[in-house]
């Protein structure tokens, strides 16, 4: 019948102008693998006008945003990713990453803490909260962070480094006798360095 497909064609309708802010998410991402950020900015921002709870892509944009150095904007958007998922760990280490990068050290530090309470498996907030501790001068804390970094990823020579800079800073000769040991066996460039 004639009705039922002027019918079927409004829902159609509808549902493809709901949708629409999904065609901007999809064309950002690969505006994103071709290296167009600028491009896919506008798009992550036109899916967001469209569909503000999309948090997919406040979080691409986000990310989009710190590669191209612009973190204080891209601190905005990972940190209403944070607020819709609370209990994302990496959108905490994401957050943290981009305090630290804008200087907001004691915001690092706590969204590095939230990200290795909400998982303790990730490396890299480990390493993030032991270079925040550094920087505010809490070397102890700094090393216990680093070292668990290190522990979870033993063949990162950043997180040896930085270790055995901390152990170096509290005075423990053996410690960062220990950690060169360690970095020299797969890292001999890095190794100089530290000594």
């Amino acid at each position: 019948r004639l009705e039922d497909h002027d019918n079927l064609v409004h829902l159609l309708d509808r549902e493809v102008s709901l949708m629409v802010h999904w065609q901007y998410y999809i064309a950002g991402r690969l505006l994103e693998l071709f290296n167009r950020k600028e491009a896919a900015i506008g798009c992550y921002q036109a899916t967001l006008k469209l569909e503000p709870g999309l948090h997919r892509a406040q979080n691409r944009l986000a990310y989009v945003l710190a590669s191209l150095g612009r973190f204080a904007q891209a601190a905005e958007h990972f940190q209403a990713v944070v607020r819709a998922d609370p209990g994302n760990a990496v959108a905490h280490f994401n957050q943290g990453f981009v305090f630290d990068k804008c200087g907001r050290r004691e915001e690092a530090l706590s969204a590095f803490r939230e990200a290795t309470r909400l998982n303790p498996t990730i490396d890299r907030a480990w390493y993030g909260l032991g270079l925040s501790l550094a920087a505010l001068h809490r070397h102890d804390e700094a090393a216990k962070a680093l070292h668990e970094a290190a522990t979870l990823q033993p063949m990162n020579p950043h997180a040896w480094y930085q270790l055995g800079m901390a152990y170096h800073t509290l005075h423990q000769a053996e410690k960062v006798d220990e950690v060169v040991m360690h970095l020299l066996r797969f890292d001999p460039k890095m190794t100089r360095r530290l000594i």
